[in-house]
């Protein structure tokens, strides 16, 4: 069973998760209508990635004996001035989520809740992806600079990525 604080906890930082997928959706839309179809996709697969990561914890909390409630989300930004802001934005948002799983950690430890913590190193782990793919993608950008070519090519090759749901995770259970 959740203490109430740690089921607070879970669904503040379900509803982070949740502000991340309509950040990379808002960025999705941002790169469509700069005719950046690679980014968008890629940024499209981003925002999936992030509902899993919703629904996941929700589920836990639920599953937890606690209570998964549905927060108002944060209305995200909606424009960038070019690839390489947009980019960055990603990267600094992905650091800071990466500060928020660090302290949910320290609440289950706070709450002596083992079994939480060790949900929420897979959290943990994702984040460091989360940094190292981010980072690698601004790299790219950041390497392309001005150059119409090289950024279209970083477009074509981030339009090849692809997103599967997690092994046994469902969006309808039955």
């Amino acid at each position: 069973m959740l203490s109430e604080n740690m089921n607070e906890a879970l669904n503040v930082q379900a509803n982070r998760e949740l502000y991340s997928s309509y950040l990379y959706l808002s960025m999705s839309y941002y790169f469509e209508s700069i005719n950046m179809k690679g980014f968008a996709h890629w940024m499209r697969l981003q925002a999936g990635e992030e509902l899993v990561h919703t629904i996941k914890m929700l589920d836990y909390a639920a599953g937890k004996g606690g209570r998964a409630k549905m927060l108002a989300v944060e209305a995200p930004q909606f424009a960038w001035t070019s690839p390489l802001q947009a980019f960055q934005h990603v990267w600094d948002h992905e650091r800071v989520v990466t500060g928020l799983i660090q302290t949910l950690v320290k609440v289950a430890e706070k709450e002596k809740d083992e079994v939480t913590k060790d949900f929420l190193q897979w959290y943990v782990k994702e984040q460091v992806e989360e940094e190292e793919s981010s980072d690698n993608v601004l790299n790219k950008v950041k390497a392309a600079g001005n150059d119409r070519a090289a950024l279209e090519a970083a477009d074509k090759e981030l339009g090849q990525r692809q997103f599967k749901f997690p092994r046994g995770f469902e969006i309808f259970p039955k």
